[in-house]
């Protein structure tokens, strides 16, 4: 007998992960907020801009990375959907660093070279060949794995107590 939930937000056992990958959403929202305020001082508007520029680049910032995190979340979710990995398994949390890191090469790229929409200031580590800085693509390799991971945690949980 199948539910009617849709593919895209359950499970292989047809549990809702639509709730819980809001939640991971969620606390990816509250760490990239305090990760581009701490990562600030490394780009030149730090030293060149207004509070108010500051400020906006900030909130800016932390919108683009929500989402961000919410499509590679998605697509993470689709993908253990379509191939039925286990939810919140080690398959979906690569998928989604993955693709947050990739659009992060991209995207540094594009606004740091091509468009100059923002720079690096000398206190940025840059990696070699890529020229991506490394506080940037840290942040997809970290805040999506915890995100996901303590969501995963009580997610796992969860199902063990309503067993």
């Amino acid at each position: 007998m199948r539910s009617g939930c849709a593919p895209s937000v359950c499970n292989s056992a047809d549990r809702l992960l639509l709730p819980w990958v809001a939640l991971a959403i969620g606390l990816a929202a509250i760490v990239h907020f305090l990760w581009e305020a701490m990562q600030l001082p490394l780009y030149i508007l730090w030293q060149t801009g207004t509070p108010r520029e500051i400020l906006f680049a900030l909130f800016h910032c932390t919108g683009g990375d929500i989402l961000i995190t919410t499509a590679t979340f998605a697509v993470a979710t689709t993908l253990t959907q379509h191939f039925r990995w286990p939810a919140f398994g080690w398959r979906m949390v690569f998928s989604a660093i993955i693709l947050g890191a990739a659009y992060t090469i991209f995207s540094e790229w594009l606004n740091v070279e091509i468009r100059r929409s923002w720079s690096y200031a000398a206190a940025m580590p840059v990696l070699p060949f890529i020229g991506t800085g490394l506080t940037p693509l840290l942040q997809w390799l970290i805040v999506p794995s915890l995100a996901l991971a303590i969501t995963g945690h009580r997610y796992r949980r969860a199902r063990r107590l309503a067993r």
